[in-house]
């Protein structure tokens, strides 16, 4: 894109497209060369590059979280175990707060979303130009590193998030203990069945769409200002993209934290009994 001179608006076009795979009307399978190809693949194209990071960032947290734990001593910890202490740590007691259940399913899955979470969001603090180049000299046309700026990825996670909701609520409360949780709150009064169904129901499905769209809305909004940013001269980009990037620091931890204390809190009521 740089050795072509794009437009601003083209260069913005650019860095927001994935690489996208599906099957196209008049090309069959292959791969979208625009942002209208890829609306015309449909629900099933699939975004390489958010696939590939996300199973990469995956990846580094299993083989990190195992590194740590093979070289695990009780003397002197060297920095890594030092980190995965403290950040082990931090999502016990976030845990122990927020959930009030007895599940040993719940910390992991609070460990593996906060840290997967921060990984996929910590992709942002890599110049914006620097990647896509790399892969635009191997002939890779898109290139969109950070698979929290996809909706796709993070409603996908709060889709599992909400199955587990549906499932502990009917293992815990039975399928007769939810209908009736469902039906007669708020006004337990058979009368107002109806109503209390359009309430919860609707409060029901804002869970995973509230903690999905949460999280996209804030890295994609931080995602297009790094981009802004890189459109203007050398010296103004690197006077504001450096505070941008610290301040950023904060917005992607803050942004695992919140997702991981909903779905925790989301599961802690999933185990209560009215």
């Amino acid at each position: 894109m740089a050795g072509n001179n794009p437009s601003p608006t083209e260069y913005i076009q650019h860095h927001l497209q994935n690489l996208t795979f599906g099957y196209h009307p008049e090309n069959g399978w292959s791969m979208a060369h625009s942002a209208a190809d890829a609306q015309e693949m449909g629900f099933w194209a699939l975004h390489l590059d958010t696939m590939g990071w996300s199973i990469a960032m995956g990846a580094l947290f299993i083989w990190l979280f195992r590194k740590a734990g093979k070289v695990a001593t009780t003397g002197v910890p060297g920095t890594l175990q030092n980190i995965v202490e403290m950040v082990f740590e931090f999502v016990e007691n976030t845990v122990h707060g927020a959930f009030h259940g007895r599940n040993p399913v719940i910390a992991p899955l609070a460990l593996t979303l906060f840290v997967w979470i921060f990984l996929m969001n910590l992709l942002k603090l890599i110049p914006v130009d620097y990647v896509p180049e790399i892969f635009a000299r191997l002939g890779v046309e898109y290139m969109k590193m950070v698979p929290t700026t996809d909706p796709n990825a993070t409603l996908g996670m709060a889709f599992g998030v909400f199955l587990l909701i549906i499932y502990y609520n009917l293992k815990v409360k039975g399928a007769g203990g939810f209908a009736k949780e469902l039906s007669l709150t708020p006004f337990n009064h058979w009368s107002l069945i109806p109503f209390n169904l359009v309430l919860e129901i609707i409060g029901l499905l804002v869970k995973p769409l509230g903690l999905g769209l949460r999280l996209f809305g804030n890295m994609f909004a931080g995602e297009v200002i790094f981009i802004l940013i890189a459109l203007l001269p050398f010296w103004v980009m690197w006077t504001l993209n450096v505070p941008w990037a610290i301040f950023h620091i904060l917005v992607i931890s803050l942004q695992a934290f919140i997702f991981t204390v909903l779905s925790v809190v989301y599961l802690s009521q999933a185990h209560e009994h009215h």
